[in-house]
């Protein structure tokens, strides 16, 4: 079995594959400050709930992570707990993508995993638009090629600076409000932050198709599901998208 492991800057996700069988997953808050014991802790309790074990029951993990403390701390963790060294999505881990970005180390090893796994699925052009800390956009072209995309503040960073700068205003629950029009100010914040970034998702995917032709869309990321609903753009929606891309570039480099 295959733990596969998305470090990202506000949540971490983790799937456990049987092949090309998702079984599970499981999300937890990302923690900088966690150390590898404490990461073997939890992992050892999901896969627990399985009846699994480190021992005997995975023999892969493949991950990528925008957290380069958590990046080395997943590493200690692999080779201290599960006896082999993870595979970290990097510069010069092979994907079977064409990174046409101007500098290919740039770009977000998720957004990578991403790619592929929208490709596989899919084929090209694509679009795929992850709902994360950053709300990001990433182009694949007809021929299976990573063009490169946009990167946008997310729903919840937006929220969070208007709240820290905005006296008479307050948090408020992120769900789809009664009307556009909102009749309180907790209607109006939830109307701007849910119809405001889906509008803007439209029209990022209309300009992107402008320069790439009619794209199939594929919508990702822990605000996905609230978001695509509402857009007459996104085509499908993934949310375990950067898992199975991370599944797919393992068993390359395992066959290579």
């Amino acid at each position: 079995m295959l733990l596969a492991i998305d470090v990202g800057n506000t949540q971490t996700v983790i799937g456990l594959y049987d092949g090309a069988e998702l079984l599970d997953h499981w999300r937890v808050a990302t923690n900088a400050e966690r150390t590898s014991d404490e990461h073997a802790s939890l992992i050892n309790e999901f896969l627990g709930f399985h009846g699994f074990s480190f021992d005997d029951d995975v023999q892969g993990i493949a991950m990528c992570s925008g957290v380069p403390r958590l990046t080395a701390s997943l590493r200690e963790m692999a080779e201290r707990y599960f006896g082999f060294p993870p595979l970290v999505l990097e510069a010069g881990v092979k994907t079977g993508m064409p990174i046409l970005y101007e500098n290919p180390r740039e770009v977000g090893p998720d957004r990578i995993a991403d790619a592929v796994a929208a490709w596989d699925l899919y084929g090209g052009p694509t679009i795929v638009v992850d709902f994360g800390t950053a709300t990001v956009f990433d182009a694949i072209s007809a021929k299976g090629e990573y063009l490169g995309g946009a990167i946008i503040p997310g729903i919840e960073i937006s929220l969070d600076a208007l709240y820290s700068r905005a006296a008479f205003l307050r948090r408020v629950e992120l769900v789809e409000p009664r009307n556009v029009i909102g009749r309180t100010s907790i209607e109006s914040i939830q109307s701007g932050a849910v119809y405001g970034f889906s509008g803007m998702v439209e029209s990022m995917c209309r300009r992107i198709e402008g320069e790439l032709g009619e794209c199939t869309v594929v919508a990702t990321g822990g605000l996905s599901g609230l978001m695509a609903p509402l857009s007459d753009t996104i085509d499908h929606v993934e949310p375990w998208l950067t898992l199975h891309g991370l599944r797919l570039i393992h068993e390359k480099n395992r066959a290579e």
